[in-house]
């Protein structure tokens, strides 16, 4: 075996990576730069996946003979137009957004785990814990609520200085499990 052809390949090989990988990373950028910000946010399943595979297309792109820079393109702007189709359906169509990203969950109420919401979302309490750490709450009991948004991070509102904030405050309009929490009087299971 030829080491030097095993560690190089032949110059033909190395020119095409290299000619393709920067017409594919410029053809990458035009797509990313025309579909918006939104593409590469991960603000949820679909956005993550299009994240990931956007790299493995650029991968397959420049390592296989098999793939031309045009299929590369074409699969990228496919991956993105997708998502972008569904995002278009989903700013209009309130289904779509619920089937598509979700709503987010509340965990924690008032210094109480949501028990059932938790079990519900696959949540361990001491994620909730460092939620609040995170966030600087040294006591539960300073934590309005935690919820766990639709792209999987949690959003701590701390607790007012009076302690008095509505369950219906805007910030938690929307959010599965607050007419729960305003129903329980004591630890919510």
């Amino acid at each position: 075996m030829d080491i030097s052809h095993a560690l190089f390949g032949s110059f033909g090989a190395l020119a095409r990576t290299a000619l393709v990988g920067a017409l594919g990373y410029a053809a990458l950028v035009a797509v990313l730069r025309v579909s918006g910000r939104r593409t590469l946010s991960k603000r949820n399943a679909f956005d993550l996946v299009v994240t990931v595979a956007l790299g493995s297309i650029l991968a397959s792109t420049l390592l296989s003979r098999d793939v031309s820079l045009a299929q590369g393109v074409l699969a990228g702007a496919v991956l993105v137009g997708l998502p972008f189709a569904i995002t278009w359906t989903s700013v209009r169509v309130p289904w779509v957004r619920r089937v598509v990203t979700g709503d987010p969950v509340l965990l924690l109420y008032r210094g109480l785990f949501l028990e059932s919401a938790m079990q519900r979302a696959r949540i361990h309490p001491d994620e909730v814990l460092s939620a609040t750490r995170a966030h600087g709450l040294l006591a539960l009991s300073d934590a309005e609520a935690v919820v766990l948004e639709t792209d999987g991070s949690f959003s701590v509102v701390p607790r007012g200085d009076d302690g008095a904030v509505p369950l219906g405050a805007s910030s938690l309009r929307g959010v599965t499990g607050v007419d729960e929490a305003a129903r329980c009087a004591g630890p919510c299971g």
